[in-house]
């Protein structure tokens, strides 16, 4: 069969790829395939469709018998929803400093989702109990918003990761003092990867109540979904998703990404592609005399610190930004369509930036 005709034209040069950002990135061919595959014919609105339906059984084989997802738009929209759903109109929510949440949000979980937000500084991206505790009292305390959600990030927005078990230590500190605690999963394919082991061994199966999990920064075209792990945990996300506007009306095409995705292990080989590129990366970064790597790299982001005007001059050649312009700090980010010749031409070019300064 012939491709449908169409008048609309390209308008981008597909062959060039940069470090900004894995949301540069198209759709994988699969999920494409599988939108196509989902068109056609009538199906029921807003989530009353066949592939919404098959995408329940295919999250519980990740994440156990009782979990429930609810697509959503994106990343933000996830967090919003997510974390209304676990907390009251004073609740407050715990984060990291460096949470996504708080820096690259907007302001949406407070501005939309009412909620307060209590920061605490961390060198790594990472909260343990003790750095919770920081923000973790005065519930009794009227002049104050209540602390009742921790909120932690897998991989964190430093490229990090959390092991099972220093989740399942946050997890058990939280529930002991009356908390939930949300993960925000827009790369939690990456982190599964890295650490090797089921998705569920770093969330339901340690505590953590309710989850947002990534799809965009994966391969998919759109959407990602709010999974409830905790059912006890969880009131009326049926009208939150509505009421925060994250309930599509043609749903079916937001699950079929989904389970193009994570029916079987499209999901894993992307991830696991992104972070051998970031490896990769790292490699040849750290062979370059000047550059410091600043975190360990351990999903598909390297962070590193080098002179501004080599930054400057290497931004003209490949797109990627500052983390901390006065520093000098970047970051740089692999996809999962980044080949082997995007970073070899990149550490190509930092080495003659680097040699002109």
């Amino acid at each position: 069969m012939n491709p449908p005709k169409t008048d609309a034209r390209r308008h981008h040069d597909p062959a060039v790829r940069g470090f900004a950002s894995d949301n540069y990135a198209g759709a994988h061919p699969e999920v494409l395939a599988a939108v196509a595959l989902a068109n056609g014919g009538h199906q029921v609105a807003y989530g009353e469709d066949d592939y919404t339906a098959n995408l329940q059984k295919i999250i519980r084989s990740h994440f156990g018998a009782t979990a429930e997802a609810f697509p959503v738009f994106n990343g933000t929209g996830a967090n919003v929803v997510a974390l209304q759903a676990v907390t009251d109109r004073w609740g407050a929510v715990i984060c990291a400093e460096s949470a996504h949440i708080n820096v690259d949000e907007g302001g949406a979980p407070e501005r939309m989702g009412g909620l307060k937000l209590l920061t605490v500084p961390t060198p790594d991206g990472k909260l343990t109990p003790e750095l919770i505790d920081r923000q973790a009292y005065g519930w009794d305390d009227e002049h104050r918003a209540m602390p009742q959600v921790v909120s932690i990030t897998q991989s964190t927005e430093l490229g990090t990761l959390y092991t099972p078990d220093e989740i399942r230590d946050i997890c058990d500190h939280a529930h002991a003092h009356g908390m939930k605690v949300h993960l925000d999963g827009s790369r939690i394919a990456n982190a599964a990867a890295s650490l090797d082991v089921p998705m569920r061994t770093f969330t339901n199966a340690v505590g953590v109540d309710i989850l947002s999990l990534g799809g965009t920064k994966n391969g998919a075209l759109f959407g990602e979904a709010v999974v409830v792990l905790n059912q006890d945990a969880v009131r009326h996300m049926k009208h939150l998703r509505k009421l925060s506007m994250q309930l599509a009306s043609k749903m079916r095409f937001v699950s079929v990404q989904l389970e193009a995705l994570l029916a079987k292990d499209l999901w894993l080989r992307n991830a696991r592609h992104s972070n051998g590129m970031a490896q990769r990366l790292a490699e040849g970064v750290r062979s370059v005399h000047g550059v410091e790597i600043l975190h360990p790299v351990q999903a598909n982001a390297v962070f590193a610190r080098l002179p501004h005007d080599v930054s400057e001059r290497l931004q003209k050649r490949y797109r990627f930004y500052f983390w901390d312009e006065a520093a000098g700090d970047v970051r740089w980010m692999c996809s999962f369509d980044t080949t082997e010749d995007d970073v070899d031409g990149f550490l190509a070019a930092l080495k003659e930036e680097m040699a002109h300064h």
